[in-house]
């Protein structure tokens, strides 16, 4: 496993060494004593999965506040997904600004989002399924969220029109978010 981009200060795009043959493939998708080598030292509590069927399902922009707050491994399964996160960290140099990336099964790339940005995928396939390894217990009290297609993030999702859970149709604007994280220079 090694990193590939740091696209904003913390947030890590991971490629892991696949080892391929006519039968198919295999590659470690964690291993702890890797990761902590790389400087990703946190403890992975819960692991979530989630099916889209159709594709154009967006799911986001989702965290959990302190305590609670979660740092998140992220991957495509089967399919893919363009993911897309937030930096909603009080004081950090990017501070409103996001990352996008395609996550695929066939690019097998991670995503290692940190605590402190909102996180929203949308499917590009059906039957996309997603992994996500959180730092944190998911906390009903902690649910947090931000509007997906806010003018002022000008996200560039794929579909104008994506399949939507009621909830995230309704989240406020980022103008309206009073954000509890609290950027930590390194």
């Amino acid at each position: 496993m090694k990193i590939v981009d740091e696209p904003l200060k913390g947030l890590y795009v991971l490629e892991p060494t696949v080892f391929e043959d006519e039968r198919g493939y295999f590659f470690e998708s964690y291993n702890q004593n890797k990761f902590h080598e790389l400087g990703i030292t946190h403890n992975f509590l819960q692991d979530n999965q989630s099916l889209s069927v159709p594709k154009n399902v967006l799911r986001g922009l989702h965290f959990q506040k302190p305590p609670h707050a979660q740092a998140k491994l992220i991957r495509a399964i089967v399919g893919a997904v363009h993911d897309v996160v937030v930096d909603i960290r009080k004081g950090s140099p990017n501070y409103g600004e996001h990352f996008g990336i395609e996550l695929s099964a066939k690019n097998k790339l991670f995503l290692f989002i940190p605590e402190g940005f909102a996180h929203g995928f949308e499917t590009l396939e059906d039957n996309s399924l997603f992994n996500y390894k959180c730092s944190s217990m998911y906390n009903k009290d902690s649910e947090g969220g931000i509007l997906w297609n806010d003018k002022d993030l000008a996200i560039n999702w794929n579909s104008k029109n994506p399949i939507l859970s009621e909830k995230d149709k309704v989240n406020p604007k980022f103008k309206d978010f009073e954000s509890e994280f609290v950027y930590k220079s390194i």
